[in-house]
């Protein structure tokens, strides 16, 4: 069996997950760590056993030490950052949002396509065993009118910027804010599922920063309406729902999705009774989220394919342009637009 040698560029919680999950696949070497000061790369390395350490991109991306890269630095430099690797012959899992804006999308698809490499992004949700179970039970829901996603959650960095110390999550200068760190995980499996809405209506609050805090977005389709709910600064306990003439599916949570029910439409009539109670379709996940985005970019390389059918280009280009529009509806705007 070949081993795939992975370099990680970044070094923060997210890095420490998928390294995990990485880890719970046999293919799956750790090799190299890039960071931007010498004392920060050692000590990620010696956490997680890693022989070589970097503080250039361009030297990592040039190392023939390395066959992959997974990139998970701020938001703004995804695409600088990816497409320096890929010139360098190098596969990348980049995490997500893929980029600032589209426009980035197609350059860093562009550079895939030139160096003939893998290019993924790192979106769990749509590849947990589960998201699988959903798309096919969908065809048992009749005719689909609704999809409602909700991912809210009170960012601990939002005590620090009520204090007034800003700390990257609400600066817009690095491209962040709540849609792009988490309304995406409520956009991305609606364009998995149902492809580019034909219209999109944005509602949000913008803090003081120009980063937005939260929104509320309505998407219409052709014979269906979508709508999710996303915030960094309050909570929410609302699943999400795919609601078919037929019946529903509902899911605990959209960005990690544990439990998945059917709910069959109740039938009254004609002497028949049939009652909406839930049945449990979903399974337990054996291994970390994280484990099955690494199985598919490291099967992706194995059979030499650029992209996936499930986290597809198409996918990741059509969630930006998505983010895109909502920003412009909000006003957020970042320097790298």
């Amino acid at each position: 069996m070949r081993k795939i040698r992975f370099g990680v560029i970044g070094t923060n919680n997210i890095s420490d997950w998928v390294i995990a999950g990485g880890r719970q696949d046999e293919r799956f070497e750790l090799v190299a760590v890039c960071s931007r000061t010498q004392e920060r790369a050692d000590e990620f390395a010696a956490k997680h056993n890693i022989p070589h350490t970097f503080t250039s991109l361009e030297e990592m991306a040039k190392s023939p030490l390395i066959d992959a890269v997974y990139i998970a630095t701020p938001n703004y430099v995804h695409a600088e950052q990816s497409i320096l690797c890929m010139n360098h012959g190098k596969h990348v899992l980049c995490e997500k949002p893929f980029a600032s804006n589209a426009r980035e999308v197609r350059q860093m698809i562009e550079a895939a396509q030139r160096n003939n490499v893998t290019l993924m992004e790192a979106m769990i949700s749509t590849l947990n065993p589960n998201f699988g179970i959903v798309k096919e039970k969908m065809k048992d829901l009749g005719t689909i009118r609704r999809y409602f996603a909700s991912y809210c959650q009170y960012s601990s960095r939002y005590d620090k910027f009520k204090e007034g110390i800003i700390l990257n999550a609400f600066k817009p200068e690095l491209s962040n804010g709540a849609v792009m760190d988490i309304g995406i995980y409520t956009i991305y499996p609606m364009v998995a599922l149902f492809g580019k809405p034909q219209k999109i209506e944005a509602q949000g609050i913008v803090l003081h920063t120009g980063a937005d805090g939260q929104g509320a977005v309505n998407f219409q389709y052709d014979d269906m309406n979508a709508t999710v709910l996303y915030s960094k600064i309050a909570n929410s306990s609302l699943p999400t729902e795919i609601e078919g003439e037929k019946g529903n599916l509902l899911l605990d949570k959209i960005h990690i999705t544990n439990t998945v029910d059917f709910i069959p439409r109740q039938v009254v009539g004609q002497g028949q009774e049939q009652a909406n109670i839930p049945h449990s379709i979903g399974v337990p996940l054996d291994k970390s989220p994280y484990y099955y985005e690494m199985a598919e970019f490291m099967n992706l390389i194995e059979e030499g394919k650029q992209q996936s059918i499930v986290n597809s280009w198409e996918n990741s280009l059509t969630t930006l342009e998505i983010i895109d529009e909502i920003r412009r509806q909000l006003g957020v705007h970042y320097p790298a637009d």
